[in-house]
């Protein structure tokens, strides 16, 4: 059973986390921890203020859309709880203001990270030349196996679209990043972005077994036979 909720906090965030970074904005996406049945992970959100980071959020968890989103103030949190693989994952989302300012925040949150959204907007060429910019910052800076994707926002207004698929795919490839065209108004690709993260999140690993001799402190007993019934 999918749950979702939403408030305005300021809050001490934990060690591991995701981030989903954009031009001008931070946000972060907390490690997935335990089984694979029940994993729960901090997602957050980064974008300039206006390619729509608060709409594909409220998109996702509550299924809703607002024409004239206000812009957000500080930071806003939300969760939800989807089946991906027949494992239950619990977002943790936090949608933080786009303002300029906060860019200066951003390392203290990415730096450890395990995922990344680089939101642009579709209709302004500034903005995705931004989001470049936090792509490199995060090859330079984030985990080296960090899960990136890139957000082209507003796929539903076609007119008035300039940056170009092709090339966006293009980059996309050459930086490893999944790249999807998005629109929270429209409903596209707003579910599949935030699934195919889940998806592409290392599983937890079984601890390697240590290699070489292993003493014991029990003592030598007679040879075994090597003898075949």
């Amino acid at each position: 059973m999918a749950t979702s909720g939403n408030k305005n906090i300021n809050a001490k965030l934990g060690r591991d986390i995701f981030l989903l970074a954009g031009p001008g904005g931070w946000g972060f996406l907390g490690r997935g921890t335990g089984r694979l049945s029940g994993i729960s992970m901090i997602k957050v959100l980064l974008g300039d203020v206006g390619t729509g980071k608060s709409s594909l959020v409220l998109r996702f968890v509550k299924g809703q859309f607002i024409e004239f989103q206000e812009s957000t103030i500080g930071a806003a949190f939300f969760s939800q709880t989807v089946a991906v693989n027949e494992a239950t994952v619990k977002f943790e989302i936090w949608d933080t203001a786009g303002q300029e300012r906060y860019h200066s925040l951003a390392p203290m949150y990415y730096r450890g990270a395990a995922a990344a959204i680089v939101v642009y907007d579709l209709t302004n060429q500034a903005s995705f030349d931004r989001a470049k910019k936090w792509v490199q910052e995060l090859l330079s800076q984030g985990n080296s196996d960090m899960v990136m994707a890139l957000a082209g926002n507003k796929a539903d207004l076609l007119d008035a679209k300039v940056v170009a698929t092709e090339a966006t795919q293009r980059y996309a490839q050459e930086n490893g990043l999944f790249f999807m065209e998005t629109s929270a108004k429209a409903a596209t690709n707003v579910n599949d972005i935030f699934y195919e993260i889940a998806k592409r999140l290392p599983r937890l690993q079984p601890a390697p077994k240590p290699s070489g001799m292993v003493l014991t402190d029990k003592p030598a007993g007679p040879a075994a036979s090597t003898c075949c019934s």
